[in-house]
């Protein structure tokens, strides 16, 4: 496997990653907790060393899951975890990233992973009621502590971004992009990340399953399936952006891949420290992610999916309005 460093943190990853959270949260299908703790040690065999979990995937079932698959190989991986939500009987109630609240969840995060200092810990949402100076200073002083060693923000705005790090420099920013996803390109994000050498670690990479071609108009979502609630979603969203899918499964047919490698690669050229970290709950599906970092997308092979991605308009928000009210998204 490939590796990659986070901009200029001194964190060295390898190129693609493994997003936990669906192993046991937001889906439905859940694995077990040791049919979880299989799949991850199995990625960790295929040479992915960046596994990314948070306290409120479960609550905290997810936390023990890496910690204990990856107890064995500690000093051979880095793990990201999050705060930013208080949890109130088993469930998410809204955001809280004041400074006590911070260092309590990192105590608590150092415990279920079964570790002694957090790789990357990420502010998992923005928390309008904390000054982003305060959040950034209560990270330093964990770092100072030796319970954390690198600081992340998910989903921040550029300025939000790059006032944290005049306090506490941050390592990598975790923010949804894809080729159906691609607000970074527009919003300053690349830019910081550039210009203050940030890693950007792209969640949801394949479009939430949808950039796969495994699903169409016709596809039913189970209960339990949180992209039930969410407007591409819809079955006229998917035949509208089918069109993209398409596109994927033309250039794939080319270079003798599947549209899952031609996306993943697709994020992997746009520039040497994005780092995107697809989750599965299934070995076939591991493995067909880990080779797009095989697949050869030529200059030609990016400018024409380029010109093609952007006659086609995508149908439906990323979420809908009352969920980006209550979580910050």
């Amino acid at each position: 496997m490939q590796k990659r460093m986070l901009g200029k943190s001194g964190l060295e990853v390898s190129a693609l990653g493994y997003g936990c959270m669906g192993l046991d949260f937001g889906y439905a299908h859940k694995l077990g907790k040791q049919e979880g703790i299989t799949l991850i040690r199995q990625a960790v065999d295929r040479g992915v060393t960046f596994f990314d979990t948070a306290e409120v995937y479960g609550p905290f079932t997810n936390e023990e899951m890496v910690g204990e698959a990856l107890r064995a190989v500690r000093d051979q991986v880095v793990i990201a975890t999050k705060f930013g939500f208080n949890i109130v009987d088993g469930k998410q109630s809204g955001l809280n990233s004041r400074p006590d609240h911070i260092k309590a969840v990192a105590d608590a995060s150092l415990k279920r992973l079964g570790v002694e200092q957090i790789d990357l810990f990420y502010q998992h949402r923005v928390d309008p009621g904390v000054p982003i100076e305060d959040v950034a200073g209560a990270v330093k002083e964990l770092i100072a502590a030796g319970k954390v060693k690198h600081f992340g923000l998910s989903e921040p705005g550029a300025q939000t971004a790059r006032r944290a790090h005049a306090v506490q420099p941050v390592s990598a920013l975790q923010n949804e992009y894809s080729l159906w996803t691609r607000g970074v390109e527009t919003n300053g994000i690349l830019e910081i990340c550039q210009e203050l050498g940030i890693g950007l670690v792209p969640y949801s990479p394949l479009g939430k399953g949808f950039l796969t071609g495994a699903m169409d108009k016709d596809t039913k979502l189970a209960d339990g399936d949180f992209r039930s609630i969410l407007p591409r979603f819809t079955p006229d969203a998917m035949a509208k952006n089918q069109a993209l899918v398409d596109l994927l499964k033309r250039i794939a047919a080319d270079k003798n891949a599947t549209p899952a490698q031609v996306a993943l690669s697709w994020l992997l050229a746009q520039r040497p420290w994005i780092v995107p970290i697809p989750g599965t709950t299934k070995l076939n599906r591991l493995e067909e992610n880990l080779g797009a970092v095989d697949v050869d997308l030529t200059a030609a092979d990016l400018s024409e999916i380029q010109a093609a991605a952007a006659a086609i308009r995508i149908e439906g928000e990323r979420y809908p309005e009352q969920l980006l009210k209550t979580t910050g998204l």
